[in-house]
């Protein structure tokens, strides 16, 4: 269940950037053992009329916001850990483009409704 906003400017990834992103970021949680159908990523273009950092226009910024729902960090030492893996995977698709990027994680699992079962164990809601 962890939804990936990916905000940045027209023209910095191709459809086939998006495609093969977002199939890298199913392929680091399917390596934690959740179902490659949890995961989201959507992809949010903003014009670079409407985009600022800083308070002066940007076209070379991503930002991304990470929301898990149903798992949570057991410590900060895990969410490095796992953030050291999810910059790998962006890292061919912003960084080594030259790309400047921010990325923020929200895992509030309480605060969440869903219509349907909740799809884990309380005693195994950890990732990585």
């Amino acid at each position: 269940m962890p939804l990936h906003r990916i905000w940045y400017s027209p023209g910095a990834f191709s459809e086939q950037d998006k495609a093969a992103l977002a199939e890298n970021i199913t392929k680091l949680y399917t390596s934690f053992g959740l179902p490659a159908f949890y995961v989201v990523v959507l992809y949010l273009p903003v014009e670079e009329k409407n985009y600022f950092v800083g308070g002066k226009k940007e076209s070379k910024f991503v930002r991304i916001s990470v929301q898990h729902i149903a798992r949570h960090f057991p410590s900060n030492k895990t969410a490095d850990q796992f953030l050291d893996k999810y910059e790998n995977v962006l890292a061919p698709f912003i960084k080594e483009r030259g790309l400047d990027w921010e990325i923020s994680t929200v895992a509030e699992k309480e605060w969440v409704r869903l219509d349907k079962a909740v799809p884990y164990d309380e005693k195994d809601n950890v990732i990585g």
